[in-house]
C-alpha cells in the first residue's frame, strides 16, 4: 500500500503586500476615522456604503500601472461569463451607484464615503495592497465652487486631525491645462523630424502627417516628477533612461524640443498663483491664445486657466490662502478618470527613511474633477469632483511626528484569587463596566498570581484589582495601580519606593472612585 503524502502545514503569513492590524493600529484609524467624518458631514456630505465588490465593466480600467495581470485590480470570473473584482478606490463605484439611482438623490449629490480598497500592484516599503480611503465627492455640479470647497475642506481636515498649517500645503492644477501643453507634441522619428516643430505649424499639420504620443504615457511619465525629477521626466520622456536597479525603461520618445516643453510645463509655477498663470499662458503661446479667445474657438487651455483662476479667487475669498492651497502645474494625479482640475495634500515636514536619510513626507490626499465618469453609465454627462485621503498615509505620518502612537491605555483587570469566587468577581467587572470603565476578569488559569499581573502589564492595564479571602471578608479591595508600579520599579531608590505605593486598600463600595481617579490621572499625563 502506497504511503499517504503527508500534506505541508500552511505558513502563518499573509499574502504579500498585505498586513494585519491589532488593537492599538484599529483604535487610532477610527479616532481618525470619526474625526475626517465629522468634518465632512459640517461640510454637508452624507454617508455612503457601497459594495466592496464591483464588476471589472462598472469599475472601468483606469488605473496609471496598466502592465499588470487584471489590470491593477484582484479580479475573478463568475458564471463563465462575468469578471467580478475588488474596488480600486471609492470613485469608481460612486459613479455606479449614482447612475442607478440618479432619480431618487437630490443633485448636486453630496456623499462621504469610507472603507478598505485593494490593488493588485507591486508592493513594497509603506506600499500595501489594501489600504483605507476616506473620500468625499460633489456629483452633479460644473460649478468651480465645488472644487474650491473640496480643497478647502481638504485643509481643514488635515488640521483637524493633527497636521498644523505649515506642515502642509494643497497644490492645485488643471488636466486641461496639461492638455493644452500636450497638445500637437509627436514622437521623433524620421517622419516626424521632417516636419514644421512650433506649437501652431504642428497644429496645422493633416492629422495623417501627426504622430501624436498617446497622452497617458505622458500624464503616466510626469507623474514620477517628485520621484525622479526634471532630469529623469526628461529622460523618460525622450530615449528611457535605466532605474535604480540597472534595468532600462524605455522613454516616450518625445523629441527634445517636446520633452523640454513638458518640463516647463513642471517647473513654471511662480511667486504666487498670479505669476503661475501667467507663466502657464506664456508657454501655451498667449497670442496664439487670444486669436482663439477672439475668435471664440474652444481651447482647453484657455478653459483650463480660467477654472484655476475661479478656483483661486474663490479659495481666497473664503480666508485660504497660499500658506495652505497653491497653484502648482507639476501635480498630474496617475488616475486616467480626471477631466479637469486636480488637487494633491503634500506633508511638508522631513522624515528618517528606512536607510537613515532624510526625506520629506509627501503626499497624503488627493483628488480632482471627473465629469465623464458616471456617463459611461448614462450616455449623458454628469459633471463631479472629490478628494480621497489615505488614512494609513496619514497615520503614518502622525506617528513619524509623535502626535499618534503612544500605548493605548487597556482594561482593567480583576484578578482570580478563588475560583469558587468568579460571581463576586465578575460583579466587580460590572460595576466597573456600568460606570463606563472598560474592565475584564481574567480567565486564565488562576493559580499562579504571578501570570496574572504579567498579563496585565500585556495588555498595558492601568490598574489590577485584587480581592483575597482576607480582603473579602473586611469588606475591602485591594487597586494596583500598574503604572505608576512600573515607573516606580525602573526609576526610584528604596526609599523613594517606600514613599510612592502604587497599591491601596480602599472599602468594596469605593472601588469605582479610586479606580476612575488613577485612569484619570494616567489619561492627564
Amino acid at each position: 500500500m502506497a504511503k499517504v503524502k503527508k500534506q505541508p502545514r500552511p505558513k502563518a503569513l499573509p499574502p504579500k503586500g498585505f498586513r494585519d492590524y491589532f488593537g492599538v493600529d484599529v483604535a487610532e484609524r477610527k479616532e481618525m476615522l470619526d474625526a475626517i467624518a465629522a468634518v465632512y458631514h459640517r461640510y454637508g456630505f452624507e454617508g455612503l456604503e457601497s459594495s466592496a465588490v464591483e464588476t471589472v465593466e462598472a469599475l472601468g480600467k483606469f488605473l496609471p500601472d496598466v502592465d499588470r495581470p487584471n489590470e491593477g485590480v484582484f479580479a475573478w470570473q463568475e458564471d463563465e461569463k462575468d469578471w467580478l473584482a475588488l474596488r480600486y478606490d471609492l470613485t469608481a463605484p460612486l459613479a455606479r451607484v449614482y447612475a442607478q439611482y440618479r432619480n431618487d438623490l437630490p443633485t448636486p449629490y453630496r456623499r462621504f464615503a469610507m472603507g478598505p480598497v485593494w490593488r493588485n500592484e507591486k508592493p513594497g516599503p509603506g506600499r500595501f495592497r489594501q489600504f483605507y480611503q476616506c473620500d468625499a465627492d460633489t456629483v452633479g455640479s460644473a460649478s468651480m465652487a465645488a472644487d474650491a470647497e473640496i480643497c478647502a475642506m481638504l485643509a481643514d481636515t488635515l488640521e483637524t486631525v493633527g497636521i498644523p498649517r505649515g506642515d502642509y500645503i494643497i497644490r492645485v492644477n488643471n488636466r486641461k491645462v496639461l492638455n493644452g501643453i500636450l497638445d500637437g507634441l509627436m514622437v521623433d522619428d524620421e517622419k516626424t523630424r521632417s516636419l514644421p516643430r512650433t506649437f501652431k505649424d504642428s497644429l496645422d499639420l493633416p492629422l495623417s502627417d501627426r504622430e501624436f504620443v498617446e497622452t497617458e504615457a505622458i500624464l503616466r511619465t510626469i507623474d514620477k516628477f517628485d520621484k525622479v525629477g526634471a532630469d529623469g521626466v526628461f529622460e523618460l520622456l525622450t530615449k528611457g533612461r535605466k532605474d535604480q536597479s540597472g534595468a532600462f525603461i524605455e522613454g516616450v520618445g518625445l523629441s527634445e524640443k517636446d520633452a523640454s516643453r513638458v518640463i516647463q510645463f513642471m517647473e513654471s509655477r511662480g511667486r504666487d498663483n498670479a505669476e503661475t498663470l501667467t507663466n502657464l499662458r506664456e508657454l501655451m503661446g498667449s497670442s496664439y491664445l487670444d486669436a482663439h479667445e477672439e475668435q471664440g474657438v474652444y481651447h482647453a487651455g484657455i478653459e483650463g486657466l480660467r477654472e484655476l483662476q475661479d478656483i483661486a479667487d474663490l479659495l481666497a475669498a473664503q480666508g485660504y490662502g497660499p500658506d495652505r492651497i497653491v497653484i502648482d502645474p507639476s501635480v498630474v494625479r496617475g488616475l486616467g478618470y480626471y477631466t479637469g482640475p486636480v488637487y494633491e495634500a503634500e506633508l511638508t515636514f522631513e522624515i528618517t527613511n528606512e536607510k537613515g536619510r532624510k526625506q520629506q513626507f509627501g503626499s497624503v490626499a488627493g483628488g480632482g474633477r471627473y465629469d465623464d465618469l458616471v456617463k459611461r453609465f448614462t450616455g449623458q454627462s454628469v459633471p463631479a469632483t472629490g478628494v480621497s485621503i489615505g488614512v494609513d498615509r496619514l497615520l503614518a505620518a502622525l506617528r513619524a511626528k509623535g502626535r499618534v502612537g503612544g500605548k493605548s491605555l487597556g482594561p482593567v483587570v480583576v484578578t482570580v484569587m478563588d475560583r469558587d469566587r468568579m460571581a463576586d468577581y465578575q460583579t466587580m467587572v460590572a460595576d466597573l463596566r456600568n460606570a463606563g470603565i472598560r474592565t475584564e476578569v481574567y480567565l486564565g488559569n488562576p493559580k499562579n498570581f504571578g501570570n496574572q499581573l504579567k498579563y496585565a502589564d500585556k495588555r498595558n492595564s492601568p490598574v489590577a484589582v485584587i480581592e483575597g479571602g482576607d480582603e473579602y471578608a473586611r469588606g475591602m479591595v485591594q487597586i494596583k495601580d500598574l503604572i505608576l508600579g512600573a515607573k516606580i520599579a525602573e526609576n526610584a531608590t528604596l526609599e523613594e519606593w517606600k514613599s510612592l505605593p502604587s497599591q491601596y486598600e480602599v472599602p468594596r463600595g469605593d472601588l469605582v472612585a479610586k479606580v476612575r481617579e488613577i485612569i484619570a490621572l494616567h489619561e492627564a499625563g
